[in-house]
């Protein structure tokens, strides 16, 4: 069994805004720091092997963060883990997308990632760390519209219509014949 940490990195100044960040480069804001701060602290008190993070700064700064509180603990960027392509709607808010294309934008090709695109590589970095990484823990630091897709997709009985929130950790256990999710879109560590 490998078990992987999905953690959705820290806010933006985009997500405050509602601005499709798709894969535009958006660091964290202050806020955003912080909130990797508090999730690195709960990381810190867990048993990890390993962490891979999306290339993305925003999300490869929370990696920085939690890999900080984990000794020794080695950090891999990978590709695979970044947010879909988000095309001509990168930079826009939902307001402005109707104001520019109308009610009706979704059913334009906006040169948006393909959804079976984005699962195709998410469950491909997942065999990728089953065979790799067999009775160990992973932390994948990414996206939220990324750990939506891959999460749906191997968890099929699980509700993910609300998405994850910002340093969210959701675990998964990955068996052969049914995966197990024991912590899903936890946000504890934010809690005052």
């Amino acid at each position: 069994m490998t078990t992987i940490g999905f953690i959705r990195h820290g806010v933006t100044a985009w997500n405050k805004e509602g601005r499709a960040q798709g894969s535009s480069d958006i660091p964290l804001d202050q806020d955003g720091i912080e909130m990797a701060k508090q999730v690195a602290i709960r990381l810190a008190d867990e048993q990890w092997d390993i962490i891979y993070t999306s290339p993305l700064q925003r999300a490869a700064k929370t990696a920085e963060i939690i890999a900080e509180n984990i000794p020794g603990i080695k950090l891999v960027k990978d590709e695979r883990l970044r947010e879909k392509a988000g095309g001509h709607v990168e930079g826009t808010t939902e307001q402005e997308r109707i104001e520019k294309w109308g009610e009706e934008w979704r059913e334009l090709d906006m040169d948006i990632e393909a959804g079976k695109d984005i699962v195709s590589r998410g469950l491909n970095f997942i065999e990728e760390m089953k065979r790799l990484y067999p009775n160990k823990r992973v932390l994948a630091v990414s996206h939220g519209g990324f750990i939506k897709k891959i999460i749906k997709e191997i968890l099929q009985d699980k509700d993910v219509t609300a998405g994850f929130d910002n340093t969210s950790v959701t675990v998964v256990n990955l068996e052969n014949d049914k995966n197990d999710c024991t912590v899903f879109n936890c946000t504890k560590h934010l809690q005052k």
